[in-house]
């Protein structure tokens, strides 16, 4: 089996949005583009801002999805030469792992001719990640609203707001697994009623572009009181920002990131740099835009393959 040069291109993301836990993600411009070419031997080699944790060895995570997928099938994996471009940061929170898995599917399908149905990709993208809220907005783009229950998934995207988002990443990485961790097995009523009541804001908040609703509707009772500890600077952020310019704050997944809808840049940025110099705890900002396409493949020409020259 031969095949063409191609290339896949998937946003990273950033999912709960505050209330939306496991539910609500939203891509965002930083991308992990894969390039493929056809060859006589297997061949990894990984560029990008966001290079240096990305494996070159056969247990990357996009090419064990790329195998099992051809195990499962029965179907043969051609050799091939794999260059990764990887711009989103690894164990930040903001959907590495997600988009490895959504390339890994979407190359999976276009190399073996699966055929497979946006809907059919997010469910196994959800199998794969154990929640839909990351791997549905790489897939879909935009604003993702999610229900997974261990068996189905249903899905549905809306427009992102077209504002930016700043992204305030501290050095530190948290493993998913460590946040997890410290939730709570059981949680009271009163509490699970308000983040219920804040995530049906928030999404009626992002479908009307109800921006000022944000500052309450992001607002977490779920998750984000209980990583408070693992996260200097944290509490400060989620308390305060909304009155330096952010129309509202939320942890990036797992963390440990922030991400804040922003009405203000420079004061934000302001309240933020002297939150972390109080706090001496070295982060960095940048600035992203919510990604309205999903991921998406499509052939190259191989001279347009300088990686591999």
């Amino acid at each position: 089996m031969s095949f063409s040069p191609f290339r896949v291109k998937v946003p990273g993301s950033s999912a709960n949005l505050g209330p939306g836990f496991d539910s609500i993600g939203m891509a965002l411009n930083c991308y992990l583009t894969l390039y493929f070419e056809p060859s006589s031997c297997w061949e990894i080699t990984v560029g990008g801002k966001h290079a240096g944790q990305v494996s070159r060895d056969e247990d990357n995570l996009i090419v064990r999805v790329i195998r099992d997928v051809s195990r499962e099938q029965g179907v043969f994996l051609p050799p091939f030469k794999l260059h990764i471009e990887n711009d989103i940061p690894v164990a930040r929170g903001l959907g590495s792992s997600a988009a490895a898995i959504v390339a890994g599917l979407m190359a999976a399908d276009h190399l073996l001719g699966m055929n497979w149905s946006r809907k059919e990709l997010l469910r196994r993208a959800t199998l794969l990640e154990g929640h839909p809220d990351n791997v549905g907005a790489s897939l879909f783009g935009g604003v993702v609203i999610a229900s997974w229950d261990g068996r189905q998934v249903e899905a549905v995207a809306c427009e992102p707001p077209d504002m930016p988002v700043m992204t305030v990443i501290p050095e530190q990485s948290l493993l998913t697994q460590t946040a997890r961790r410290a939730l709570p097995d059981q949680y009271p009523r009163d509490d699970a009623v308000l983040a219920s009541s804040r995530a049906n804001l928030l999404v009626a908040a992002l479908f009307l572009k109800q921006w000022d609703l944000l500052k309450t509707a992001m607002q977490d009772a779920f998750h984000q009181p209980y990583r408070e500890t693992l996260i200097p600077g944290l509490k400060e952020s989620l308390n305060e920002a909304t009155a330096h310019g952010a129309y509202g704050i939320a942890l990036s997944g797992a963390g440990p990131t922030m991400v804040a809808f922003v009405n203000d840049w420079m004061e934000l940025e302001r309240f933020f740099r002297r939150l972390f110099y109080e706090l001496n705890v070295p982060v960095r900002m940048e600035k992203m835009f919510p990604a309205e396409k999903g991921a998406a493949v499509e052939l190259t020409a191989t001279e347009k393959h300088s990686k591999f020259i």
